[in-house]
């Protein structure tokens, strides 16, 4: 047995060999893309994720000698339990080079929990909703896109090894953008495009404070039945505005009206990742110019939309199934006249069958799964 430490991290050095230990998990994975440290940091520092406001977190990263082989968290989201239950915790930024660590590692989150009254572990929560969920357990071949988790194919096997059992799965989808919309897709579309009650229109960046607060009150009616849904707070909304706002385009940010009521929306990002393959997770010396230049020249190449929304009284109707898809052509047609060729819609429940149903409809299909994971520990 090789000699692991789990070390619990404190401080600012730590944490970047949190961030820095998926760089031994992925050595000799061609599809990984390490995530700038920059952006990764305003995820895990206490002082910058609105997250750690309502939850009590603790990071380890497993080491052996010097080299960052593994890390995870536990957290307590107090939000999460007025929602679904008390005593439940999580885990969250499961990674590990083998079984061996794994396993202290994810006792290591199992003991910390238990230490604090929880009966349940659940996870990889990483850190919430909002952010990367699950580990992935199908579509190793193709690289993560931007906000989406990635993993190993051993994950599955020693997270259930460990006694963790499948909660739920969520399925992310591919659309190739250069294949025509089916014929019935279209007019399904022409439903809502004809209907005089209905307007679509593009986000306001003038008024982007007040347009961020109609796509969260969507939001949260949309998803608070969900499963592992747990409502934004305000600081949590002001923080992930702030942090999309330069990503964030008229041309592909949509809302729909009906009679003057914003009553469905949707948020089409760039790829982020697929612009910073090539950086190593470094903006210095001069990666942050090529980022600038593949974020500012206007054009378009891979997109996802991480966020949709319909109000549920539209939700079970052909007109909701409409206005979502009439939100993906308009903003699937402006990306394209800018270049853009491959979009991914997701995460989706495994049980949405209402939204698969859309997807499939306009021609997507599922290429990635990811798993979350549960454990009675009390």
């Amino acid at each position: 047995m090789s000699d692991i430490i789990i070390k619990e991290i404190t401080n600012t050095a730590g944490l970047k060999d949190f961030v820095n230990a998926t760089r031994q998990v992925y050595a000799n994975d061609p599809n990984w893309i390490q995530p700038l440290m920059m952006e990764r940091m305003d995820a895990i520092r206490r002082d910058k994720n609105p997250y750690y406001e309502h939850a009590e977190v603790a990071h380890w990263v497993a080491y052996e000698g010097a080299k960052p082989v593994g890390r995870i968290t536990a957290q307590i989201d107090s939000l999460a339990q007025e929602k679904w239950g008390p005593n439940l915790g999580h885990f969250g930024f499961f990674e590990a080079t083998t079984k061996e660590v794994a396993d202290q590692l994810l006792a290591t989150a199992e003991d910390w929990l238990k230490a604090r009254g929880m009966k349940r572990m659940q996870g990889p929560w990483s850190l919430n909703t909002a952010e990367e969920v699950g580990t992935l357990i199908k579509g190793f071949d193709t690289p993560p896109v931007f906000m989406m988790p990635h993993g190993r194919p051993e994950y599955d096997g020693w997270l259930k090894a460990f006694g963790l059992d499948k909660a739920k799965d969520m399925h992310a989808f591919r659309l190739d953008l250069l294949k025509p919309a089916p014929e019935r897709a279209a007019r399904i579309v022409k439903m809502a495009e004809k209907n005089k009650h209905t307007t679509l229109r593009e986000i306001d960046m003038k008024r982007f404070d007040e347009e961020v607060a109609t796509v969260l009150d969507i939001y949260n009616e949309a998803w608070s039945d969900n499963w592992g849904y747990v409502p934004f707070t305000k600081h949590e909304v002001e923080h992930g505005a702030k942090a999309l706002k330069p990503v964030v385009k008229p041309y592909r940010t949509m809302i729909v009206e009906y009679d003057g009521e914003p009553v469905a929306f949707m948020l089409t990002i760039p790829d982020v990742n697929h612009k910073i393959r090539d950086l190593d997770g470094k903006l210095l010396p001069f990666g942050w110019a090529k980022v600038a230049w593949r974020m500012m020249n206007g054009k378009e190449d891979r997109c996802r939309v991480p966020l949709m929304g319909v109000r549920k009284k539209f939700q079970k109707g052909p007109l909701g199934a409409a206005m979502a898809m009439w939100m993906i052509q308009v903003s699937q047609r402006n990306v394209m006249d800018r270049g853009a060729y491959f979009g991914e819609l997701g995460w989706i429940l495994e049980d949405n069958e209402g939204m698969i149903s859309i997807l499939e409809e306009i021609g997507c299909e599922i290429y990635k799964t990811y798993r979350v994971y549960e454990k009675a520990i009390g």
